[in-house]
């Protein structure tokens, strides 16, 4: 692992010098491109699409709205303090995994990425705290979930995105009850999903959550919930009750504050929609150019 300990964190070759770093990978072009408000902060862009931020520095800061969303599911689903064993489907730069060492310390994670050159450009420029309990299998979402034991996760997220959109196989109830089965019966289940417009998908996506557990919630900005703008939207389900109260306080006090929708408000938006099947299930809606303008 290229790098070397500054001022408690590791530090990559390129990291020090400052410079752009762009690389050829599955997914298309990728460029690490350093946040000029933050020494040591870095944001990974593929094919120009921003996908996510890292600060070598403190990896208990998330820069997204969307990652800013995701670590309060990290923070709530258990205790302060208390190691978690997470499953993370979908690696980037790992942003959410060095959230959860660095505030949960001897956590276990375990993240899956099917882009082998994306991970060793992260491994190489961004490279983690060897201590952390990080380990990144290679392939594809789905098949590395199969491979988790039953039970073993505290946390399952599913953050997977091909081309900017979220795969079809990622999607149904056939993928959330292999979710279901990896959880523990106190576990919980956080998706980032993108929509925009008529929002057919998130509706989906919720429907089908809801068919596979008690209790489900989704928090996002308000202009996505009302289909006046193409962005994120997070989706928590667990079979046990959530911390409504304290999720909806922690997403409106945000930098871009969020809604939350929960229990009827939330049955009301599903409206009609079904639950998807892998028969029936389609990739998320590719996001307007505008977004990346």
């Amino acid at each position: 692992m290229a790098g070397k300990k500054q001022g408690g964190r590791v530090q990559g070759a390129r990291a020090q010098a400052r410079e752009a770093v762009g690389a050829a990978v599955d997914g298309g072009q990728a460029e690490l491109v350093p946040d000029r408000e933050r020494p040591h902060g870095w944001t990974l862009l593929i094919d120009g699409a921003p996908q996510s931020h890292v600060d070598l520095d403190d990896p208990s800061y998330l820069d997204f709205s969307y990652q800013r969303r995701l670590g309060h599911v990290i923070d709530l689903v258990a205790p302060p303090g208390r190691p978690l064993q997470v499953l993370h489907l979908g690696g980037g730069a790992l942003t959410l995994a060095r959230y959860t060492a660095a505030t949960r310390p001897r956590s276990t994670q375990q993240a899956v990425e099917i882009d082998g050159p994306l991970v060793e450009l992260v491994r190489r420029e961004l490279p983690w705290d060897r201590t952390w309990r990080i380990k990144v299998r290679g392939g594809d979402a789905r098949a590395g979930l199969g491979k988790v034991p039953d039970g073993w996760a505290d946390l399952v997220i599913a953050d997977v995105f091909g081309g900017a959109r979220t795969p079809a196989h990622l999607t149904s109830a056939e993928f959330m009850g292999e979710v279901k089965r990896a959880l523990r019966p106190s576990g919980w289940y956080a998706a980032n999903l993108a929509d925009g417009g008529a929002l057919g998908f998130l509706r989906a996506q919720i429907a089908t959550a809801r068919s596979a557990f008690a209790e489900v919630c989704v928090s996002a900005d308000p202009a996505v919930l009302r289909g006046r703008r193409f962005g994120n939207a997070i989706l928590l389900a667990a079979d046990v009750e959530l911390p409504i109260a304290d999720l909806t306080r922690r997403v409106a006090s945000d930098p871009h504050p969020g809604r939350v929708e929960h229990g009827r408000p939330l049955a009301d938006f599903v409206g009609g929609a079904t639950p998807v099947t892998d028969a029936t299930a389609a990739p998320s809606p590719a996001p307007p150019e505008s977004v990346f303008r």
